[in-house]
């Protein structure tokens, strides 16, 4: 496959505009980020230049737009409060080095070609998941849409501080704050066509604070520094080693599906293919270069891709030009950011953490079903109160969990046992002469689809539900996968008739199936010659077996009228 992402410029003025847009969409995006994670406004625009110049170079959705995101601007922002307190001299430093960590691990990734399975877990894991990162940025933005920092211990002691920073609000800096919000949500969608919303309230916010709010003493951004950022050298400490691991391999995960989630966003709209594995691969080499330089971890952005392709965005030379335009802010224009209030950013950071809850499936959950809604307000709860990963596992386990024990309990009714003419079942009218003439001797034991672990059960009840009978006919003509352990529940049904001195016969076992009764040993309880590929093949060598116990012909339609059961 190619290196580089799909760059053309046979559509640059299309990029160009694209590029254009989503650059000024990203600057507003990227500074309130930079601020809301405690790394600082620079480190969000230098993630926004690098993971969106390394992402769409290296990636594998050529409309897609990468920069710092709600969920990773979540979870790094735990990651800096956690290493910082464990190290306050090196704690950044070191959550940098999990930035890194995280896009080696998306490299690792897309290498293995795990792309089309990041994304492959339930909906209401996802929604849940999402719309938890959902409260937890607009909880940790409280304090500083209020006037305040935000309080130490994240979520919860925001909330056990909310009653004090309620009481000792800065009312400039609200008003600022719910001017930001209202102009957010309530923006007719003909005016966001011309000029984003978000831009428009970093520039109006700044404004009244340099005018109506001239004498209140509100916080600003302040200073950003100018030119290239420095090397970031990866800082590493032993007591704290496994602790970024883990953090790198959530952040990194975190980003993937942040990032293949967009990218089928993207797809949808262009009609296009992307490919997930190079996505991931671009995505990595990103997330390793910003944290190298200091710079926020990010994923594809919904709303930077969205822009990007509705203004003419078609290559990955649109996500190049948005880089390089932010590269001129970050060199030259950075000092113009200086004035901007932080409550502004905070507004523009809550009316993020909005968007990101999920409000489509919220609304309609409880229609679909009580069992995802239950899911999906489970992983809500862990993703806010105590950790994504344990939200994302639980939630994870329990709705697969579900999910096999409804394909179980639908596969179970492939499991039949047959010793007579059976309406339920198809047997022709060959069959079904074959079976007449055995009166009830011979035990069709039947399984249709697939086999998986769950049905073992419902194979041992039918196996100890199971009449007397000479012998047993086991019928996998219907079986396109035999697991392991419905394979055993198997072998438990054929061993016993074949210690009670019955004859088993196989039917239609070929290709995967046939070899894995074979490395467990199955096939040691059936004789080769009993290995055959039709039912009637097995009705008709079952008769003969019989006609050899009784001395009787079971071939003529009359035979088998007074004929003693063996057992």
């Amino acid at each position: 496959m190619d290196i580089t992402n799909r760059i053309s410029f046979r559509h640059w003025r299309g990029d160009l505009f694209g590029g254009v847009t989503a650059a000024v969409i990203a600057l507003p995006m990227a500074l309130a980020f930079g601020v809301a994670s405690g790394a600082g406004p620079a480190s969000g625009l230098y993630g926004a230049v690098i993971v969106g110049f390394f992402a769409a170079l290296f990636g594998g959705t050529p409309t897609l737009i990468s920069e710092p995101t709600g969920p990773m601007t979540v979870v790094f922002t735990a990651v800096i409060a956690q290493l910082v307190a464990a190290n306050p001299e090196n704690g950044l430093a070191m959550a940098f080095t999990v930035a890194m960590l995280a896009g080696f691990f998306q490299i690792i990734f897309g290498f293995l070609k795990l792309g089309r399975y990041v994304t492959l877990m339930p909906y209401p894991v996802i929604s849940g998941f999402m719309s938890g990162i959902g409260v937890i940025l607009i909880i940790l933005q409280l304090g500083p849409f209020l006037g305040h920092a935000t309080p130490k211990n994240g979520v919860v002691g925001t909330l056990t501080s909310l009653p004090e920073l309620i009481t000792t609000l800065d009312p400039a800096e609200v008003a600022l704050g719910v001017f930001s919000l209202a102009v957010l949500f309530l923006m007719p969608k003909q005016l966001k066509r011309w000029v984003p919303p978000q831009l428009l309230v970093l520039v109006a916010g700044t404004v009244l604070a340099l005018t109506v709010f001239a004498n209140a003493d509100l916080r600003l951004i302040g200073e950003i520094p100018t030119g290239l950022p420095t090397l970031q050298r990866p800082i590493f400490s032993a007591d704290q080693l496994r602790v970024m691991l883990v953090d790198g391999l959530v952040l990194g995960m975190l980003g993937c599906i942040d990032a293949l989630l967009t990218a089928m966003i993207a797809d949808s709209i262009t009609r296009t293919q992307s490919d997930p594995n190079k996505e991931l691969i671009g995505q990595g080499i990103g997330n390793l270069m910003s944290g190298l330089f200091g710079g926020m971890p990010g994923a594809g952005a919904t709303m930077g891709t969205v822009v990007n392709i509705q203004a003419g965005g078609t290559t990955a030379l649109s996500g190049l030009i948005r880089a390089a335009i932010l590269l001129v802010v970050v060199l030259w224009a950075a000092p113009l950011t200086k004035v901007i209030p932080l409550a502004v950013l905070a507004g523009i950071a809550v009316k993020v953490g909005f968007d990101i809850l999920d409000w489509s499936f919220l609304k309609r959950a409880h229609h679909v079903s009580w069992k995802g809604t239950a899911i999906m307000y489970g992983v809500m709860f862990l993703t806010v109160f105590v950790d994504l990963i344990v939200a994302v596992g639980v939630g994870v386990f329990i709705a697969n969990m579900l999910t096999i024990d409804r394909l179980s309990s639908l596969q179970s009714e492939g499991v039949k046992t047959i010793t007579d003419f059976d309406g339920e079942f198809p047997l022709n009218d060959e069959e079904n002469a074959l079976m007449d003439r055995a009166k009830g001797r011979i035990l069709l034991f039947h399984l249709d689809g697939p086999m998986i672990f769950g049905v073992a059960r419902a194979i041992s009840q039918e196996h100890t539900a199971m009449e007397d009978h000479d012998v047993l006919i086991v019928d996998l003509q219907d079986v396109p996968h035999l697991g392991v352990t419905a394979a055993l529940a198997l072998e438990n049904a054929i061993q016993d008739a074949a210690d009670a001195g019955r004859q088993v016969f196989l039917v239609g076992a070929k290709g995967k199936t046939l070899k894995r009764l074979e490395k467990l040993g199955v096939l040691r309880f059936v004789p080769a010659e009993h290995l055959v590929q039709t039912r009637a093949e097995a009705l008709k060598a079952s008769l003969k077996v019989l006609a050899a116990i009784d001395g009787i012909d079971y071939t003529s339609d009359t035979a088998g009228s007074e004929v003693p059961r063996l057992v």
